[in-house]
């Protein structure tokens, strides 16, 4: 199995962990914990967790704990490279929501979930409470807490920008419940060195660079999904200095061709993915839109080539935000828009 590390970090992680850091101290059990306005209490590391979300998932694999994960639910895409076989030991409960008998007869002591979308207080699975009767606690992502409002159900809507030290809190959060802490310590270290590298590969951006990212169109002809400001594309593109034409506050708004054609974005991100809910979940009918559109074929992204195809999980607030940093620097730096 390999690990997730990008080459061009390693050195960078080496200096650091070879300048020696204190190995974190076990967890105290029992443990208790602040998530998303509750108190989690852990007796001992649970044994079996049902992970509803992929990045998630993911980051327990990442931890050396797909051994405890009973049950996923939520996926957009194939897992992170080098865990494949892991991930096909994993029963899969749902590719989209599960239901909440079937988290429930796999008999976990901890359910963990990257939306409130799912598990939350109108929650399409179940809400917390209704889990915590049954005495399994649920941890919820604090990309998808904190600094956000979902009490109006769908995506919700930020009010504060995420940043990837929400990731690490969830890195952290996992490591201290499972007491693995100097696991999550040294992956968290890992990834910001991997943001370094990103931003430094591009210092010298060329100024008033910007873009526009698409995640999906309910359909083809109606405004599509973009990213706002606050979201994960949002700190992507703050991170490396790229201006977000996109003037919103919600994490997915629906804005058309015109708009986004009159601001003229320097480059089109546009998501890659797996789900096939809407038609423009497939990045080859984004790609022959762009082509054909009226109004998007004539847009200088589009007829000088500068479309930039990125996995749709970088784009949420996720463990693979990283890879986006890095899928956007190096396309900045192949278009010459790097001196």
């Amino acid at each position: 199995m390999t690990s997730y590390r990008c080459p061009a970090a390693l050195g960078l992680l080496a200096v650091v962990l070879s300048a020696g850091s204190a190995i974190a101290a076990p967890t105290q059990y029992p443990l208790e914990l602040e998530n998303c306005g509750r108190t989690l209490r852990f007796e001992k590391a649970p044994s079996r967790v049902v992970s509803i979300g992929q990045s998630t998932t993911e980051i327990l694999y990442l931890l050396g704990l797909a051994d405890r994960v009973a049950g996923t639910a939520v996926w957009v895409g194939p897992v992170l490279p080098g865990y494949e076989e892991a991930n096909a030991t994993v029963k899969r409960l749902a590719d989209n929501d599960p239901s909440f008998e079937s988290v429930v007869a796999e008999r976990p002591d901890l359910v963990t979930t990257q939306f409130e979308w799912q598990v939350g207080p109108q929650g399409v699975v179940a809400t917390p409470e209704q889990f915590e009767e049954l005495g399994i606690p649920v941890y919820t992502s604090p990309a998808d807490c904190k600094g956000k409002d979902n009490s109006g159900g769908g995506d919700g809507t930020r009010t504060a920008r995420f940043t990837m030290d929400l990731v690490y809190q969830e890195v952290e959060d996992l490591a201290r419940i499972f007491d693995v802490q100097d696991k999550g310590a040294e992956l968290v270290t890992e990834l910001k060195a991997r943001e370094t590298t990103a931003k430094a590969k591009i210092a010298g951006l060329k100024q008033g660079t910007s873009a526009v990212f698409w995640f999906s169109s309910a359909e083809l002809d109606i405004d599509p999904y973009v990213a706002g400001q606050g979201g994960a594309p949002g700190y992507i593109m703050s991170l490396l200095g790229v201006r977000n034409v996109i003037d919103s506050q919600e994490e997915w708004p629906t804005v058309g061709w015109e708009t986004i054609a009159r601001a003229n974005p320097t480059v089109i991100v546009a998501g890659e993915m797996d789900r096939r809910r809407f038609p423009a979940d497939d990045i080859v009918v984004k790609l022959q839109f762009l082509k054909t559109d009226p109004v998007a074929s004539l847009m200088p992204a589009v007829r000088d080539g500068r479309v930039v195809e990125m996995d749709a999980q970088t784009m949420n607030p996720t463990i693979r935000t990283i890879d986006g940093i890095e899928v956007l620097a190096d396309a900045l730096a192949k278009a010459g828009l790097a001196r």
